[in-house]
């Protein structure tokens, strides 16, 4: 199966740098606009389906480019869901490294966690509509760290997305390969990364 991750549009927490977990912001109206454009863009004969995590920015990101492609919304799982970061959630990105030498907020997810619960969802996504090529909305931080863990790479060193850039992924053999991040091959991006940590345990991948 051919699945791509595509992170939801712009929200006011994003347009302010603030730090957005599970805190459920809508999108504003240039995020409706980027997944319409997004929509645009998209060839509707490579795609069956959308997926969405539960929060409302990737739901409504979600309906919008399939009812501009002209394919179902098929379920919200999970575990497509953003990283929890606790306490920093809604904070300015600028301050949190002062606030929070090294990351650790209070109430985190740990990062070790969010890569596996997202391959986690992938496969579930596979089982439930085998063969079918999907669009998976999801969020920034879920995506690398997914993408990290199918290559065995340390999502920190994989670059940031912007809002509906499209990371597709391929599923043969009960194996996953990454082939693009952000719509940029991965061949292109593998320089830039770096290895995981010694006995972190990533995915197989093709």
């Amino acid at each position: 199966m051919h699945l791509a991750l595509v992170r939801h549009g712009q929200t006011d927490w994003n347009l302010a740098g603030l730090m957005q977990g599970r805190a459920d912001i809508p999108l504003n109206a240039t995020g409706r606009a980027q997944a319409e454009d997004a929509a645009r863009r998209l060839d509707p004969a490579d795609w069956d389906l959308v997926v969405s995590s539960t929060l409302g920015r990737a739901r409504t990101t979600a309906a919008i480019l399939a009812d501009g492609l002209g394919i179902p919304v098929a379920g919200e799982y999970d575990g497509l869901i953003e990283q929890d970061f606790g306490d920093a959630d809604g904070t300015p990105v600028s301050e949190i490294d002062e606030r929070w030498p090294g990351r650790e907020f209070p109430g985190k997810e740990p990062d070790a966690a969010v890569g596996p619960r997202g391959v986690r969802a992938l496969e579930r996504i596979a089982v439930e509509h085998p063969g079918a090529r999907v669009l998976a909305v999801a969020h920034g931080t879920l995506i690398r760290h997914v993408l990290a863990e199918l290559t065995g790479h340390d999502a920190s060193s994989y670059p940031r997305l912007d809002n509906l850039t499209v990371s597709r992924t391929r599923r043969a053999d009960a194996a996953w390969q990454v082939l693009t991040v952000g719509g940029t091959p991965f061949d292109e991006v593998l320089p830039s990364l770096s290895p995981a940590e010694p006995g972190e345990v990533v995915a197989r991948i093709a």
